[in-house]
């Protein structure tokens, strides 16, 4: 599909000669055909894409979709009992997009960078939560230049912050290792999963929980934003032989902690948000061969920044200053 297309591969950066196959497809392609065909693949309704993220009408929103059809020529989009989802096409066609519109965001944010050599800025995101323990010891490692560069922080769920980091947002952020960003990852620790539970639950009493001990308990699973939390706790159950039909899916601590107190289910999730708990929920440790989930450093490969390249120098010291249950 993707040779039909005339698209180079997710990896070529070379943003001139990709935009130039966009063109060769036809004069009426446009950035913001791109940003509306994202829009609608995400929300998975034409409706939602345009009325909370487009700020747009369906109809007007309609055509523009058609239109990139056109320019493609082929099917990117079609109606099922479930809402609008990706064709194969438009599954082939999604991370080029992505990819285009990344560039073109870092290509503004150079710019404006550039038109501002005397100030310096600095902007690190963190994966919600995370932020409490890993924001000192960022600042620790920045301590020197802290009086010439503007720091700003920002929390937000990890396929985000790959996003923001691809599109020269971000300079540096803490999460998960995202796949399908031009982005590169190190790893600063590991993390155990944990068992989440109404504080007054029967297996609050028991020091470790089996896997085998969630059947027919009420599970919140994760959705779609925390892939890779998702495909970490989906292999350790497939691993166990444990098979659980999630009544929830989430993607932030809050929500899951909220859900946990209210429908009384149970939840895997990593160890971290203990320092979030609230009185009503508790966690316990997982008995046997723990699953294990990494927390990452990202950034992109293409940011020259002079504060990034002296972050990145001292990693080794950010390790060292990690908490003993994360470098396990």
């Amino acid at each position: 599909m993707e040779e039909n297309l005339g698209i180079p591969a997710p990896e070529q950066k070379d943003f001139v000669s990709w935009w130039a196959c966009l063109k060769c497809m036809g004069p009426r392609m446009e950035l913001r055909h791109l940003r509306y065909f994202i829009a609608v693949a995400e929300t998975g309704s034409l409706t939602v894409a345009a009325e909370r993220r487009l700020h747009t009408s369906q109809p007007s929103l309609s055509r523009q979709i058609r239109d990139l059809e056109d320019q493609v020529g082929v099917e990117l989009l079609r109606r099922s009992a479930r809402g609008v989802e990706l064709t194969p096409a438009g599954k082939a066609f999604i991370d080029h997009a992505r990819l285009a519109l990344s560039q073109v965001d870092a290509a503004i944010e150079a710019a404006r960078r550039a038109a501002q050599p005397s100030k310096q800025r600095f902007a690190l995101g963190f994966l919600t939560g995370q932020e409490m323990t890993w924001l000192p010891k960022a600042l620790h490692l920045l301590r020197d230049e802290l009086p010439n560069i503007d720091v700003t922080v920002s929390s937000d769920y990890s396929p985000d912050l790959a996003d923001a980091l691809a599109r020269g947002r971000l300079d540096l952020a803490f999460l998960r290792a995202e796949p399908g960003f031009d982005l590169d990852y190190t790893t600063v620790g590991r993390e155990p999963l944990v068992v989440l539970m109404p504080s007054d639950h029967a297996l609050a009493a028991q020091e470790r929980i089996r896997p085998q001990q969630l059947v027919g308990q009420p599970f919140v699973g994760m959705a779609n934003k925390a892939r890779v939390l998702r495909a970490v706790v989906e292999d350790y159950l497939q691993r166990e032989g444990v098979s659980l039909t999630p009544t929830q899916g989430v993607d932030n601590p809050a929500m899951v902690m909220s859900l946990v107190a209210s429908t009384r289910g149970l939840a895997l999730i990593p160890d971290y948000v203990e320092n979030l708990l609230p009185w009503s929920v508790v966690s316990r440790p997982l008995a046997g061969d723990v699953p294990m989930i990494d927390l990452v450093v990202g950034h992109s490969r293409s940011n020259a920044s002079p504060i990034l390249k002296l972050f990145l120098s001292r990693l080794s010291e950010l390790a060292q200053r990690a908490p003993d249950e994360q470098r396990r």
